[in-house]
């Protein structure tokens, strides 16, 4: 009994201990089982149909159609689907008052009716009926309703105590000793309900624990994308109620991969949980902040218009940018974020979330750390890039890269000095497709460090064959040159194709320098501890600085095309190009001029003792048998 008292004063705050996510599961409970609920009411009401005819009394007979009545309301709240809202909390509420208010009703009638059964009426039988009747839907609300033990309580006291209270009067001993027998009845129903509550709650709290877990990105702690996903069904299918739009933000943090690579998985996963982090103390809870997987987020939240949109993306890009220390490191990335807006762009959560994307393929497309609005236009464009992506991956498997190689010509000697390395790629259903628009997507996808090394291995191969004097260009990406593997894959390149390390030269753009000196300080000077020669690409068309120049270990300099191409008009453009050299050869490095496709451009680029020249005028990109034939059918012969 002691136990019993404990365990009733604990249910007093139960209901403050639980989520409501929790409360509103075991509310649901109570509607689950509607069967016995019906046969439970049809029973009940047929058993008080025949004891009010059998006995033919009025007061009966009102008490039997009372309880049909009530009944038959019952069935019809339990077989109805339970209606939401938009406070998911209210509408619990509400579902438990409207259950409570009937089950009391009906448990009340029938400890009433077995009551008046007892007292006014004599015959044993009809009173048997009576109270089985009562009794029996008393043990019955033990287990069906005791995830609400306060109604289940209720219930046994209303239908079992009246029936105890009828067998007092007229003091007969068998039937004072069956009124004491159901009390005690009465008390052991209670025990067994709290504890069948406390199994109850239990279950669901793990049960609800472990819905939760599953929703929940193990890393970060935010929504994952099953959560995220019916977040943004239930977020639109209020979204009329709610009036307003809603923003769809697709996050893609920029070059993460580079950091995993860098400072290893375990940096990577310090940005990401950061970023979450940032994210979720940034937005209410009115809006959805989620991890979709790998380093891309979404966000929804409500917006006024495209106005509000803008500025909660600009204040997400600059969360994002802020560094992250980690392990003595300042790790930083930007994020390209691709907006579409319910309902205008979509009223379905696929066609949002196809419009988002195809806006984030448009911001990544356009240098990274941008935001784009989703706008029909984008479609074709962005559905060639999206299909050039997935032929991207095996595309190197089904053999579709080809390398073609471009003569560089040695201007005081007259020949050949080297060739420069050109992918190109034809495509099984696109066909031939610019290096312009698949470097960049590959670059996007991590998919350039792979093929960046079949290319330099597939050079170094095809340069073994060549005349000792001529040596190899390669064209390294960002992605390349900041990987610390770099330095392993070259030595392998060199190793397994016997190319002296002397004969290879890899060319980086100028640009590249810019993002991450210190990176790419180190990684130039790994390369060139291998004796391996290096270039700076298209210099003078970045934000170019002396300072680079004596700082990086270049061996040589490229003049970018575009000054070539006005030294037949552009004065300006002349003295560029001679100044260059002159500081090239002042730092004691070569120069190349690419582009030459006039005779009047190589004569002017003689004049300013330019060492080696590149272009259409004097060797177009041509394969390697091709190479090889003009090495040593001519011995490179190629400049009068």
């Amino acid at each position: 009994m002691a136990r019993l008292i404990a365990r009733l004063r604990e249910l007093r705050h139960s209901d403050h201990r639980i989520t409501p996510q929790v409360r509103a599961a075991l509310v649901e409970s109570l509607y689950a089982s509607t069967q016995s609920l019906v046969i439970g009411a049809v029973t009940s009401t047929l058993i008080a149909a025949v004891v009010a005819w059998a006995t033919r009394d009025g007061w009966l007979a009102a008490g039997a159609a009372t309880i049909g009545l009530i009944g038959a309301l019952r069935i019809v709240d339990v077989m109805r689907p339970l209606a939401a809202g938009p406070d998911p909390n209210a509408t619990t509420v509400r579902h438990e008052i409207g259950y409570r208010v009937g089950a009391l009703a009906y448990s009340g009638m029938l400890g009433l009716f077995g009551f008046l059964t007892l007292t006014r009426s004599d015959d044993g039988v009809v009173q048997l009926l009576a109270v089985t009747t009562a009794i029996g839907y008393a043990a019955g609300i033990a287990g069906r309703n005791a995830g609400r033990p306060r109604i289940a309580l209720a219930q046994l006291c209303l239908a079992s105590l009246p029936l105890s209270a009828g067998l007092l009067v007229g003091f007969e001993p068998l039937k004072l000793v069956l009124s004491v027998v159901i009390v005690l009845f009465v008390v052991a129903m209670m025990d067994i309900t709290l504890q069948t509550y406390a199994a109850l709650l239990k279950a669901t709290i793990v049960s609800h624990e472990n819905a939760a877990q599953a929703r929940r990105d193990d890393l970060t702690g935010i929504a994952n994308r099953t959560a995220f996903r019916e977040q943004f069904e239930e977020c639109l299918r209020t979204l009329p109620d709610r009036g307003g739009k809603l923003a769809l933000y697709w996050l893609d943090l920029d070059r993460f991969k580079e950091i995993n690579d860098t400072f290893g998985h375990l940096a990577g996963n310090a940005l990401l949980a950061a970023v979450a982090g940032r994210l979720r103390a940034h937005f209410d809870r009115d809006s959805v902040v989620a991890r979709l997987g790998g380093d891309e987020f979404a966000i929804l939240c409500p917006v006024g218009d495209r106005q509000e949109a803008a500025t909660i993306g600009a204040a997400i890009l600059a969360l994002v940018r802020r560094p992250v220390a980690h392990d003595g490191h300042s790790l930083r990335t930007s994020v390209s974020i691709g907006v579409a807006i319910g309902p205008e762009n979509g009223r379905e959560a696929d066609t949002l979330l196809k419009n988002a994307d195809l806006a984030l393929y448009r911001a990544k497309e356009s240098g990274r750390g941008q935001l784009y609005f989703y706008e029909p236009v984008m479609d074709e464009k962005i559905e060639r890039r999206r299909q050039l992506d997935y032929e991207l991956h095996g595309a190197l498997e089904r053999g579709e890269f080809h390398l073609l190689f471009q003569p560089i010509f040695d201007l005081a000697a007259t020949r050949v000095l080297s060739c420069e390395v050109l992918l190109r790629w034809t495509n099984r259903h696109h066909g031939v497709v610019s290096p312009a628009e698949f470097i960049p997507i590959a670059e996007d996808n991590g998919l350039i460090d792979t093929i960046g090394h079949w290319v330099l291995y597939q050079a170094c191969d095809v340069a073994r064959g060549w005349p000792a004097d001529i040596s190899i260009a390669v064209n390294l990406s960002p992605i390349q040159l900041r990987a610390t593997r770099l330095p392993t894959v070259v030595l392998d390149a060199l190793n397994t194709s016997g190319l002296p390390p002397e004969r290879l030269n890899l060319e980086v753009t100028e640009t590249v320098l810019l993002e991450d000196v210190e990176a790419s300080l180190a990684a130039l000077e790994a390369l060139n501890r291998l004796r391996v020669r290096t270039t700076l690409d298209d210099f003078g068309t970045g934000y170019s600085s002396l300072s680079y120049l004596t700082r990086f270990p270049f061996q040589t300099l490229k003049i970018d095309r575009s000054f070539v191409t006005d030294l037949e008009r552009s004065p300006a453009s002349i003295a560029i190009v001679q100044t260059i050299v002159d500081l090239g050869a002042q730092l004691g490095m070569r120069t190349i001029a690419e582009g030459v496709e006039t005779q009047a451009q190589l004569d002017q680029l003689r004049r300013t003792r330019c060492d080696a020249v590149q272009g259409y005028l004097l060797g177009r990109p041509m394969p390697a048998a091709m190479v090889s034939a003009m090495l040593t059918g001519t011995g490179g012969e190629a400049i009068g």
